[in-house]
């Protein structure tokens, strides 16, 4: 099939970016959902550090129905249950959720636990044995949801849900399209709200996703456009971030990054598929889901490089697309050379932007590392049954020995 032979399909949103935009428009979405009961979810941090909250409440007015500020990083099981109750008590007829993407993701956990009559643990995805996962369908309308973001995150505009759960061996999992946002609040002083470790991390994932979407070589026109920009965007953003905090303009850029690659991927570059630039997303959700002092963007930082390096087979085309975006391709190179310097690239730019780019670094005992690899086996979006236990426990013992 010709790689211009597609199909693409949207859904109603609307995106509100610059200064002051929650008063310029949040009362104007909450009307346009015919909302009269929002009720906010966000971090203890976002409550007590931030005046985001108040901003809304003073917004919304009588419309504005409370907020549950106890969601935990990864999106824990505990917290979104006690969301959900605090949801209910509020009457809400409208989400929205303020901080990074643990609260987002949470919130759609709490759309999906207001709506859905099975219980939790039935209508999550699924890992029989033997058999490939599957997700249950969840066809009850959902509460609408408006996202606030305080960060730059890929959960801004999805619709998996992914929940920590001590008492399990998974994360609890669950796809939704009617928890996708009705809209997206880039606010310049709620992104510049978030602490400097935060937005270090979470831009650190904006911008390796995207170096992972340049290697794509199967796209479509319309989703080529936006990959790209994605890219181009988080690559002039991200190196200047660290020097310039203050600078909002940089982390809408990154949102913006995000948002483009998220679409991106809706219409048809392929998402955690592999390949020898895209890190190892199982075992980075692996690291950042059982050490609480481990980010989203650390996990991805510490393997990146390392991943690139071990690939055994590396795609010529997506070798030179890859090294002629990051400006390190010269004439005569082979995919291999490409690949190594794209690796010593990514590990330069990783190390200068301040975050680890060796496990050692994140204090990880060696001797956890079969246990890492033990919990990479029940991720949908990185494995979903294709390949077998052992296989996926195999590739990464030899990327965690790699990246130690």
């Amino acid at each position: 099939m010709s790689e211009q032979a597609f199909r693409a399909a949207g859904y109603p949103w609307r995106l509100y970016c610059g200064q002051q935009v929650i008063e310029a428009g949040l009362l104007e979405a909450v009307a346009r959902a015919r909302a009269n009961r929002a009720f906010v979810i966000c971090s203890p941090s976002v409550n007590r550090r931030s005046d985001i909250v108040r901003r809304i409440e003073s917004v919304l007015g009588d419309k504005y129905a409370g907020v549950f500020d106890g969601v935990e990083k990864d999106s824990t099981y505990a917290s979104v249950g006690a969301a959900v109750q605090a949801a209910r008590e509020a009457s809400a007829d409208m989400l929205i959720a303020v901080g990074g993407g643990s609260v987002i993701v949470a919130t759609r956990a709490v759309a999906i636990f207001l709506a859905e009559p099975g219980d939790p643990f039935t209508i999550m995805t699924q890992y029989p044995v033997g058999k490939p996962a599957y997700s249950p369908r969840l066809l009850a309308p959902k509460l609408p949801i408006i996202n606030i973001p305080t960060t730059p995150t890929s959960a801004m505009n999805r619709a998996g849900t992914g929940l920590k759960n001590p008492d399990l061996d998974h994360r609890m999992e669950y796809f939704d399209p009617k928890t996708r946002p009705q809209a997206i609040f880039l606010d310049e002083d709620a992104l510049l709200s978030a602490p400097v470790e935060l937005i270090r991390s979470t831009a650190t994932t904006v911008f390796a996703t995207t170096v992972a979407a340049m290697s794509q070589t199967d796209i479509n026109a319309l989703a080529e456009g936006d990959r790209d920009h994605a890219f181009r965007l988080a690559h002039r953003s991200y190196p200047r971030l660290m020097d310039e905090l203050d600078n909002a303009s940089l982390r809408i850029e990154l949102c913006v990054a995000a948002f483009l690659q998220n679409r991106a991927e809706d219409d048809g570059v392929r998402r955690f598929r592999g390949g020898a630039f895209a890190g190892n997303y199982a075992v980075s959700t692996a690291l950042h889901v059982r050490y609480p002092h481990v980010g989203q963007g650390e996990s991805t930082s510490v393997v990146h490089a390392a991943k690139i390096r071990l690939s055994e087979a590396v795609d010529d085309r997506s070798a030179r697309q890859v090294a002629e975006a990051l400006e390190v391709w010269r004439d005569g190179m082979d995919a291999r050379q490409a690949a190594l310097a794209v690796a010593d690239t990514l590990e330069a730019l990783y190390a200068r932007v301040g975050v680890p780019t060796r496990l050692r670094q994140l204090q990880i005992p060696r001797e956890d590392l079969r246990a890492i690899a033990n919990e990479t086996v029940k991720n949908f979006n990185a494995n979903a049954g294709v390949r077998s236990a052992e296989e996926q426990i195999d590739d990464a013992m030899r990327l965690l020995e790699a990246a130690y």
